[in-house]
């Protein structure tokens, strides 16, 4: 049995992590206790944040060569330094180096606006606010990228701090993110780090038990990105659960209200504008990165049919896991259904941009906080960020035996889906077997989970439970997989 002091001791992951106890020999050993609660101004969460912050850092200077001219002087060269942005190129492709103002104005070319979601596009028009109006184009451009990778950083710091101290008992497994090569060597590809910043900080808030904060974040993360709105189906699964209808309507209002303040304005005075994301996401033909690809490629089918397929493989596949989140066991982790859902939209989506990895990285650190998976994971993501400026290469090249091709490159994505199908494998056996939860192993519930954190069941699939015998099993001291709590669950009464 697991003592009281014991089971809220903080989580120490190289005592628990064979593979973080191997890498810590790099700066001296195992962390102690001291360093774990933190030693003056050197708490945990500043070093992870000082961490992402170096390590964003190195993702600009791995960007250097194109820095120097990669973005400018031929095309080649920012594929095969694998440090391409889309930065720099839109900044006149989409009209900010002539003051245009997203949605309301129509570009030059087939674009016609801005195909961005409206806060993203608020954010693009902001970084260029500080560019001078003089000087030459490929200036501007570099001022734009290091405006914007600033702006970036920041987003980064408060992944890491959000990250950090949604489990409150397992701040260091924040070094997940911080120190992801994944993350530092697209960051500053496109602006998804503004979605994922403000989605971390809604998983923060819902682990403080602040519903009507997480929904607002929600849906401002959805009005820079579309992915955020899928949280909302594992929100809706685990409530309805544990039977708390009311938190979950208070962040559902929430999101609703929030993406309704930053869209309404654009929606009603640039109706046209406005629609350019939604219909080139509908539109948008099978592209990089997609298991769709490979079927197009090997077939010569451009797939006209693959939106529809792909929208019913993930409603079909989320589906699933809401089955499989009211007939667990045990109630599963936020984090955990959270990273499944994110995942079968990328697994499944006609597109997979190299920076999309950003979306699931926070999430992937509170699902399944255990380095060997994790790196496991990286590792083909990396693979995947090179094979596909390879790829591109050598479509761009005239010389065919520059790059990587196709054949190649369709290895790359199989690396890609196989690293993320990995992964979400061993959440799935968490789930099924909570026994194998890193997190829960000290005797914990789901410290992301807020008031659903130890809240008896209402209703489980296959076991319905009236709510007053669930409510019994929810006080006093009881067992679970051998790990034995003290005092008093969140009531299941119906809210």
């Amino acid at each position: 049995m697991t003592s009281v002091h014991e089971d809220r001791r903080p989580a120490r992951p190289t005592v628990q992590d064979k593979v973080a106890a191997a890498g810590s020999e790099l700066i001296g050993g195992p962390v102690g206790r001291r360093a774990l609660l933190g030693a003056g101004w050197w708490t945990p969460v500043r070093i992870i944040a000082l961490v992402a912050i170096g390590m964003f850092a190195l993702g600009m200077v791995q960007k250097l060569p194109c820095y120097n001219g990669g973005w400018f002087f031929g095309a080649g060269s920012q594929y095969t330094h694998a440090c391409y942005s889309d930065i720099p190129h839109l900044y006149k492709a989409r009209g900010f180096a002539d003051g245009l103002v997203p949605y309301f104005d129509r570009l030059p070319g087939d674009m016609e606006y801005l195909e961005y979601p409206v806060l993203t596009g608020l954010f693009m028009e902001a970084a260029s606010w500080p560019v001078p109006d003089g000087g030459g184009l490929q200036d501007r451009e570099q001022i734009y990228w290091l405006v914007n990778a600033g702006m970036l950083l920041i987003c980064t710091a408060i992944v890491a701090v959000c990250v950090a101290r949604t489990h409150r008992r397992r701040p260091w497994d924040a070094l997940l993110v911080a120190l992801a090569p994944a993350f530092a060597l697209t960051a500053t590809i496109n602006w998804d780090l503004l979605a994922v910043a403000l989605t971390a900080a809604a998983l923060l808030m819902w682990s403080r038990s602040r519903p009507l904060a997480t929904g607002v974040l929600i849906g401002l993360a959805t009005a820079a990105k579309l992915y955020p709105a899928l949280l909302l189906g594992p929100l809706f699964v685990l409530c309805w659960r544990a039977g708390r209808w009311r938190t979950f309507g208070t962040a559902a209002g929430g999101a609703v209200v929030a993406w309704l303040v930053v869209n309404g304005p654009v929606m009603a005075l640039a109706p046209e504008g406005w629609k350019k994301f939604y219909i080139f996401s509908q539109e948008r033909p099978v592209d990089f990165g997609s298991f769709w690809l490979i079927i197009s490629q090997r077939t010569g089918d451009p797939l006209e049919g693959a939106n529809a397929w792909a929208t019913a493989l993930t409603l079909l596949l989320c589906a699933g896991i809401a089955a499989l989140a009211l007939s667990a066991p045990r109630r599963p982790r936020f984090a955990q259904l959270a990273f499944l859902v994110v995942s079968v939209f990328i697994l499944v989506n006609k597109v997979y941009s190299p920076q999309y990895v950003l979306w699931l990285i926070p999430l992937a650190a509170l699902a399944r906080p255990r380095w060997r998976d994790f790196l496991i994971w990286q590792a083909c993501e990396v693979m995947y960020f090179l094979g596909i400026w390879m790829y591109l290469a050598y479509t761009s090249s005239g010389d065919k035996h520059q790059g990587l091709p196709t054949e190649g490159y369709q290895l790359a994505i199989l690396i890609h889906l196989l690293g993320t199908l990995y992964l979400c494998a061993v959440v799935v056996r968490d789930v099924l077997l909570p026994e194998r939860d890193v997190v829960r192993r000290d005797g914990s519930d789901d410290p992301s989970g807020g008031v659903l954190d130890g809240a008896p069941d209402v209703f489980v699939l296959g076991h319905r439970r009236h709510a007053r015998h669930a409510a019994h099993y929810g006080e006093g001291t009881y067992v679970q997989w051998g790990v034995q709590r003290h005092g008093t669950a969140h009531s299941a009464s119906m809210e």
